[in-house]
């Protein structure tokens, strides 16, 4: 008899065994990497794309990157007041207590009781113990046969890992978007300066022809189109004031702030700008860049998913104890050993008629799979077309910006030439009021590039991932 019976248990273990190999063989445990990535990005220098890897400017702190004090002081005010970041780093919070919860579902349920029953029976129907004082305390566990709790668990980590890569994610933005919104001031401030130079060199423009009408030499229509001119020039200064206040005003709320001045102690053209730079290789966006690694754990999580789906077709052993005081009358309740009394219970739970309702939901969490696997590959594509864009963007800024110094240089010239040439007679007023024009719409012209150059710098960082150490 005792030899059937362990036959029947090696049986039932080799039966469980079977279908625990069976219940783990649901999903793709990884993404599918090979592929995903290229060799190099387009637009980068052979010789820069396979620098040393502490050389990759996506692993330098932006407290490195950006060299300007002032505007390392604003990303810090920024990293610690921004809402947008306040709001990501309490998601984190809440994906902990998450975790946490989760690492506690597979030790036993335990709970205490206690109970005092009277029992008033009819006289006509069925005799019950009239009083009853019981006192116990149980426990259940669940066992994690076809790994169901276990691949809970992973989802859960998953999901919080994600949030945190999120919110690097928030905080690449805006390190970014705070450089660029600094950059622009800068560039506002050298327009305004620039304007305000070209307004005093059209006011002495403007008495020179005054002089020289009334020597007789031009007519009135000089005055008049100087006059324009000029105007034209004082009224574009309020314009770049109130775009001035509007920046201060943008990168204020950015940080966290109320409005107010924005402190920079520096011009646009001092600001150093370091063109040589490492984007390593794509592949490295996985620990570099958060969007990228955030959907990669997204096809973590949805594998996990599919594990635990899976796991529902298969039998839960729950053993469930018992033990406690139990007593008819209440000056015998806590009477021991007579009160006491125990109860150990194993249960195999198969589901039968809900197969049709596991097998859509498994079906479903497959489908989620996929889409999770779709959203990295197009994260992956995003990303590399991110860098590429970035690095044909500052290849031709700097070409451009090349050429409007030169541009810059050479009207300077001119307008010094033109302004004696005029004085000797030897030079229009038309031509005098047509080569200051160039050169204020020249100097404008090259600040606008400096700046793009400056956030274009800034994008080329974000865009490999930098900016959330």
């Amino acid at each position: 008899m005792k030899k059937k019976r362990d036959v029947v248990i090696s049986t039932g273990m080799l039966f469980l065994v079977g279908f625990s190999m069976a219940g783990c063989s649901g999903s793709r445990e990884s993404v599918q990497r090979a592929g995903a990535f290229p060799a190099s990005y387009r637009g980068a220098s052979p010789v820069v794309s396979v620098a040393p890897p502490d050389t990759v400017i996506a692993k330098l702190p932006y407290k490195i990157f950006f060299a300007d004090q002032p505007l390392q002081a604003l990303i810090d005010t920024a990293v610690e007041n921004n809402i947008d970041l306040q709001v990501a780093v309490k998601n984190i919070d809440y994906a902990q207590q998450t975790l946490n919860a989760s690492k506690l579902v597979t030790l036993p349920a335990l709970s205490l009781g206690g109970q005092g029953i009277r029992n008033y029976s009819s006289d006509n129907g069925v005799k019950k113990t009239p009083e009853e004082y019981i006192a116990s305390a149980s426990a259940s566990w669940e066992l994690d046969v076809w790994g169901k709790i276990r691949s809970r668990s992973q989802s859960v980590l998953a999901s919080y890992l994600k949030t945190e890569e999120a919110a690097k994610a928030v905080r690449t933005r805006l390190v970014a978007d705070v450089a660029a919104g600094y950059y622009n001031l800068l560039m506002l401030d050298e327009q305004l300066a620039v304007s305000k130079k070209n307004l005093a060199l059209a006011d002495t423009t403007l008495k020179m022809i005054q002089l020289q009408y009334t020597a007789g030499q031009v007519n009135d229509l000089a005055i008049k189109q100087q006059e324009a001119s000029r105007l034209s020039i004082a009224g574009s200064i309020p314009l770049i004031e109130q775009n001035i206040v509007l920046q201060e005003n943008a990168l204020s709320t950015l940080s966290g702030k109320i409005p107010g001045s924005i402190n920079r102690n520096q011009s646009l053209f001092n600001v150093n700008v370091v063109d040589n730079v490492s984007v390593g290789i794509p592949a490295a966006m996985l620990q570099n860049r958060p969007d990228v690694r955030a959907a990669e754990l997204a096809v973590k999580g949805a594998n996990a998913d599919i594990n635990e789906v899976g796991a529902t077709f298969y039998p839960s052993l729950v053993i469930t104890a018992q033990g406690g005081v139990s007593a008819l009358k209440a000056s015998e309740w806590f009477s021991l050993p007579g009160s006491l009394f125990g109860m150990l219970q194993g249960s195999l739970l198969q589901p039968l008629f809900q197969r049709g309702q596991l097998k859509a939901s498994y079906e479903q969490s497959i489908i989620k799979r996929d889409q999770a696997e779709l959203g990295f590959k197009q994260s992956v594509l995003k990303a590399v077309a991110e860098v590429s864009d970035a690095l044909v963007r500052l290849e031709k800024i700097k070409a451009q910006e090349l050429i409007a110094e030169a541009r810059v240089a050479t009207l300077r010239v001119a307008v010094t030439n033109a302004g004696m040439l005029f004085k000797s007679g030897m030079a229009t007023w038309l031509e005098v009021i047509v080569v200051q024009s160039n050169s204020l719409a020249a100097e404008l012209s090259l600040a606008d590039l400096r700046r793009q150059h400056l956030a274009a710098m800034a994008e080329l960082y974000r865009s490999v991932g930098g900016g959330w150490r």
